[in-house]
């Protein structure tokens, strides 16, 4: 993703800063949604491993980046609390 758009982009929750997830957070995830742990905000079980993410400053929500298109939309934001 280029640093210029994920400066001007914020959580659609909150209107925190988001940041890319490295890759040791992004194992710890995919890990988590293998175990059927994850949900998104609206409660559904999350399927589809992440290969991109933007992860909420204060950590508590993430969205992913599909074909490079991040998809900000509430409903849609993973419930990080349980990656921890």
């Amino acid at each position: 993703m280029e640093s210029d758009l994920l400066e001007i982009l914020c959580c659609p929750e909150s209107k925190q800063e988001l940041r890319l997830a490295d890759a040791a957070e992004l194992a710890t995830l995919n890990a988590s949604i293998s175990r059927g742990e994850v949900r998104d905000a609206s409660g559904k079980p999350v399927a589809e491993t992440v290969s991109e993410l933007l992860v909420r400053k204060d950590g508590a929500r993430g969205y992913a980046v599909r074909g490079g298109i991040p998809i900000l939309l509430v409903e849609d934001g993973l419930v990080l609390e349980v990656v921890r």
